[in-house]
């Protein structure tokens, strides 16, 4: 059985003292839980002071995105070398944010996701459908190519840190959440295609899971389908005690 990952995506919220705050109250709240690896990703800004007040706890820090490139004249941009330095472990790439709002191509993904594997970090590659998408019933075939595309030539062991999320784009920051059952039938079609793609053994420690308001009154219901291993939280990873409770599923 696969460990449980909770991650909770900041977003652009916080400042520097805010976060810190959060993260100690969210440090109480979770000590001794040992059932799912947590993962928060905080504003780039804070990454480096965060860092020190997780130092003795069992949260991980992840970046929100990355650039492929290691470093160079790309103003405004982060590699993977720096997030490490500053103290993340994990990365979020392929975001529907970032492939909205910044135009974010399937193979500008593959890229990021071949970056973060080269310097070290644990990629949590997202994928979903719009509404419309949803409802022309082309969900299955969406996710596949996105997922396709961000995993185009790359195979073997350098994979077996990889997470998949599943996030329709309907349900991010909408209050609407996938059914667990529908949520199921799209990770179970994900892990299928994991399976086909890269074979039993690269496939197997791969988690996927779901995303798209998430909060602590729906996490038991989808934590319970056998092929949801864990969330990407969004606005409840903003407030401790909801996100502390997210953590503590039953």
């Amino acid at each position: 059985m696969l460990t449980p990952l909770i991650a909770g995506n900041w977003k652009m919220n916080t400042g520097v003292h805010q976060g810190a705050e959060l993260v100690i109250k969210l440090r109480e709240l979770i000590k001794g839980v040992d059932t799912a690896d947590v993962v928060i990703a905080p504003p780039f800004t804070s990454i480096y002071h965060l860092s020190h007040l997780i130092a003795d706890s069992t949260i991980q820090l992840a970046g929100q995105n990355l650039h492929w490139e290691k470093s160079g004249a790309y103003t405004g941009e982060v590699s993977a070398e720096m997030l490490l330095d500053a103290g993340c472990r994990y990365v979020i790439i392929g975001h529907s944010e970032r492939r909205t709002y910044f135009h974010e191509t399937g193979d500008v993904v593959n890229k990021k996701l071949v970056a973060a594997i080269r310097a070290g970090l644990r990629p949590i590659v997202c994928v979903g459908e719009t509404l419309k998408e949803r409802e022309a019933k082309k969900t299955l075939s969406v996710v596949s190519t996105q997922l396709k595309g961000a995993l185009a030539g790359l195979s073997g062991g350098g994979l077996k840190d990889i997470t998949v999320a599943y996030e329709p784009i309907w349900a991010i920051g909408t209050g609407a959440v996938a059914a667990p059952q529908d949520a199921e039938e799209v990770h179970n079609a994900l892990r299928e295609l994991l399976y086909e793609t890269l074979g039993a053994e690269a496939a197997r420690p791969i988690r996927i899971i779901y995303g798209g308001s998430v909060k602590a009154d729906n996490i038991d219901s989808l934590m319970s389908q056998p092929n949801i291993d864990g969330a990407l939280v969004g606005g409840a990873s903003l407030k401790a005690e909801e996100f502390a409770r997210i953590v503590r599923f039953r």
